[in-house]
C-alpha cells in the first residue's frame, strides 16, 4: 500500500492541516517529518477548532496512529502542553509515537534564536524565536540532543556540556547574556523522561512494517516548498527539508514507497516573515486595499505566532516550481471562498526581470527579488460558494478560475476548499 506525501506548494499556511485531516480517516499512520512548533495547522471539525503546532494532524482522527518522525525537532514543554490541551477536550492521544532519533530543543537554543534575531536587526530572517534553527544547526554540527539521550543521563550531561562550551562563550562575550548552567538544562530535560518513555519508538521500523502489512502512511510537511532550506527563497527559509525529499529523510521511508504527492496551494498567496514575494499587495502597490481584504476574509494570521500574513495574488510560476521539485501528482486548492466578491481576480502567469519576460521562477535570489509579476485577469463571482460540494455547483466564473489555475500550475487540481470546515471541500478526483 502507498505512502502519500502532503506538502505546501507556496510559503506555508496553505491549509495542509485540513487536507491531512480530510484523509485522516482513510489512512493508518500520519507522520510529521520536519520542522517543529514554529508552524501550525488549524483544523475545523463541526463547531470545534483545533490549532496544532507540533503534533501531526492525524492526532484528531480516531484509529489513526500519529507519528513524530526523526526529522522533527521537539520542544518537550510544547509537546506535553499540546497533548494536555487536546485530552482536556476529549481527544485520545495515547497512540502517539515519537522517533528516538528526533532532536530535542533545549532552552539555550531558544535563547540563541531570540538574541541572534535581535542582533541581526534589519538583516533578520523573521524566525519565530522558538529555537528551531539553532537546534537544526546543532544537529548538523553533531552537537544535538536526541530523544533517546534523555534515557541515559550520563550521555545527556556530556552532550549538554559539549554544546555549552561554545554557546556560553557566545552568550556571554558576544550577546552579553548570562551563561547557561549545565545542571539546569539536564534537570529540565530529564523531568520529561518518565512521561515521554512510552511514546518513543523506532518509528522508521514501525512505518516500514505498516507498509508491509498493506497499511497506508500519510506524511505531512511543516512549512512549504518555498521555505525549504535547499529549494526555498534562501536565506529567508526554514531550517529543514519541507519537500518530498525531506519526507524520506525525515521519516525513514524509502523513496520507492511513495506513490502520490499532494501539493497544497491557496487560491491566492501568503507569506510570513522576511523575503521576496513578487505578488505581495502592500504599501505603494495596493490602492484598492486588496491585501488587507484578503487578510481579513481569509483570517490570515499565524496559527502559532499570531503574526499577520503578507498577502498577494496566486503565483502560477511558483506552483509549477513546486510541482517539479516535489513531483506533485495532485493539487488541493484551498480557500477559494475567500475570493468571493471580487469583480476581477489577477493571477501571476510570468515575471518581468530586467525588462524581459520570464516564464519560470528565476534562478538567482537577486532576480527573484526584483521580479515583477505579469498578470492575467479572470472574472470573479459574488455568490456564496461555501455550500458547494460538486465542481458543477460553483458559479461558472469560479469554475473557469479553477480550470485556469490547473492549466498553468503543473498538475491536476483534485480537491477544492470552499470553507474552513472539514466538510467544506469539493473532491474532483480521489486523493488516495
Amino acid at each position: 500500500m502507498p505512502a502519500v506525501v502532503i506538502v505546501g506548494a507556496q510559503w506555508g499556511d496553505e491549509g495542509k492541516g485540513k487536507a491531512t485531516d480530510l484523509l485522516g480517516s482513510r489512512v493508518d499512520h500520519v507522520v510529521k517529518f520536519n520542522g517543529g512548533n514554529n508552524a501550525g495547522h488549524t483544523v475545523v471539525i463541526g463547531d470545534e477548532k483545533y490549532a496544532l503546532h507540533l503534533l501531526p494532524s492525524g492526532i484528531l482522527s480516531p484509529g489513526c496512529t500519529p507519528v513524530i518522525g526523526n526529522g522533527v525537532v521537539v520542544d518537550l514543554s510544547v509537546l506535553f502542553e499540546e497533548i494536555d490541551g487536546l485530552e482536556a477536550r476529549g481527544i485520545d492521544t495515547s497512540k502517539l509515537l515519537i522517533s528516538a532519533n528526533a532532536h530535542v530543543i533545549a532552552d539555550y537554543n531558544r535563547t540563541l534564536d531570540k538574541v541572534a534575531e535581535r542582533f541581526l536587526g534589519s538583516r533578520k530572517i523573521g524566525t519565530t524565536g522558538r529555537g528551531i534553527g539553532p537546534t537544526y544547526a546543532d544537529k548538523m554540527n553533531r552537537l544535538g540532543i536526541r530523544v533517546q539521550d534523555l534515557f541515559d543521563e550520563k550521555i545527556l550531561r556530556q552532550k549538554v556540556e559539549g554544546a555549552l562550551e561554545l554557546k556560553n562563550q557566545i552568550l556571554t562575550k558576544v550577546y552579553n547574556r548570562r551563561a547557561v548552567d549545565v545542571e539546569e538544562i539536564v534537570e529540565e530535560l530529564t523531568s520529561y523522561t518518565d512521561r515521554l518513555r512510552p511514546m518513543v519508538a523506532d518509528t522508521a521500523l514501525v512505518l516500514h512494517e505498516a507498509l508491509d502489512r498493506g497499511e497506508t502512511v500519510l506524511l505531512e510537511a511543516g512549512q512549504a516548498t518555498l521555505l525549504d532550506v535547499d529549494h526555498g527563497t534562501y536565506p529567508f527559509v526554514t531550517s529543514s527539508s519541507a519537500t518530498t525529499g525531506g519526507a524520506c529523510t525525515g521519516s525513514g521511508i524509502a523513496p520507492t514507497d511513495i506513490t502520490r504527492v499532494i501539493g497544497i496551494v491557496k487560491a491566492y498567496a501568503t507569506r510570513v516573515g522576511e523575503g521576496p514575494f513578487p505578488t505581495e499587495l502592500g504599501e505603494g502597490n495596493d490602492p484598492d486595499g486588496d491585501g488587507e481584504r484578503l487578510r481579513a476574509n481569509g483570517g490570515e494570521f499565524g496559527t502559532t505566532t499570531g503574526r499577520p500574513r503578507r498577502c498577494g495574488w496566486y503565483d502560477a510560476p511558483i506552483a509549477r516550481y513546486a510541482a517539479r521539485i516535489n513531483g506533485v501528482t495532485d493539487f488541493v486548492l484551498t480557500k477559494l471562498d475567500v475570493l468571493t466578491g471580487w469583480d476581477r481576480i489577477p493571477v501571476c502567469v510570468a515575471y518581468e526581470v530586467d525588462g524581459e519576460r520570464v516564464e519560470e521562477m528565476p534562478m538567482t535570489q537577486t532576480d527573484f527579488h526584483h521580479a515583477k509579476p505579469i498578470y492575467e485577469y479572470f472574472d470573479g463571482w459574488h455568490e456564496d460558494i461555501s455550500h458547494c460540494r460538486e465542481l458543477g455547483d460553483l458559479p461558472q466564473t469560479a469554475q473557469d478560475y479553477v480550470q485556469a489555475l490547473e492549466s498553468m500550475s503543473g498538475s491536476r487540481i483534485s480537491a477544492i476548499g470552499v470553507g474552513p470546515d472539514r466538510e467544506q471541500t469539493i473532491v474532483v478526483h480521489d486523493l488516495l
